[in-house]
């Protein structure tokens, strides 16, 4: 009886407080309201693309549209070769193709929200990882219509994290809040982590576990992940996302160097 009560009551702190917290945050902000019509510009974190001639990629995150920010992030990936005049940007979405490209501005709001950055890479460290990123992009298995799942995926989250799967020495961690992302886009149900560090148990995206050194410690509940990072130290929360350092450095606007 006293592990049962212990589990439940670690089951609020970690899971239902944090999910309280978020759907207070979110009644406060009053962000969701006319949202086809929201602000979609760019944040200015990209410098124009004929400026900078060194190769770059960078995923972005961001709360999802209206009531379902409280629970989750939309991520994206943007891509320029060595030279390239021009970011591409992929997104996964619900209508249209599936797999939209340059749908959006690179460094866009999403419907309104900020998007943070979740991992960047330049120079020859990104020129060597673009093709494989490409590759899978074009190789995805859910890019038909009808493939999206917002939930347990595959969603945009699902599609990022198999991208991000092609190129483990990028060590990308995806926010605890991209509900979707431990989605077996594969198929498999056990698997090593994208950095390689660790493994990760996922069944069909509902729960699951990651053990690793890189993506930390999660526990996956209906898609709702809580953990810890050791290697940056966070806590990892469902709806409030990281609380510690970020997964990685913030160098403000880019330069076009790569960060630190």
């Amino acid at each position: 009886m006293l592990v049962t009560k212990s589990s439940l009551a670690l089951f609020g702190l970690l899971y239902l407080l944090p999910l309280g917290i978020s759907v207070l945050l979110y009644q406060r902000t009053g962000i969701g309201a006319d949202w086809w019509s929201a602000d979609r510009s760019s944040i200015g974190r990209l410098p124009p693309a004929w400026d900078n001639p060194a190769a770059l990629v960078r995923v972005f995150a961001a709360p999802t549209v209206r009531w379902r920010g409280i629970l989750a992030v939309h991520c994206w990936i943007v891509l320029k070769p060595a030279g390239g005049a021009a970011y591409t940007r992929y997104d996964y979405t619900a209508w249209g193709e599936p797999v939209r490209v340059n749908g959006f501005a690179p460094d866009g709001r999403w419907f309104g929200r900020e998007p943070e950055l979740v991992f960047a890479a330049d120079g020859e460290a990104a020129a060597a990882m673009i093709p494989r990123m490409q590759a899978a992009i074009a190789g995805y298995a859910w890019r038909n219509r009808g493939d999206y799942r917002a939930w347990p995926g595959p969603n945009s989250n699902t599609f990022v994290a198999a991208v991000l799967d092609a190129v483990p020495e990028a060590g990308a961690v995806l926010p605890p809040t991209a509900i979707g992302k431990d989605f077996p886009y594969d198929g498999r149900w056990l698997r090593r982590t994208a950095s390689g560090t660790g493994i990760r148990l996922s069944l069909g995206g509902y729960a699951g576990i990651t053990l690793a050194w890189v993506e930390g410690i999660e526990v996956n509940i209906l898609g709702a992940v809580a953990g810890i990072d050791l290697r940056r130290p966070a806590l990892k929360l469902p709806g409030l996302g990281r609380l510690g350092l970020p997964s990685v450095p913030d160098t403000g606007p880019d330069t076009g160097q790569a960060p630190a």
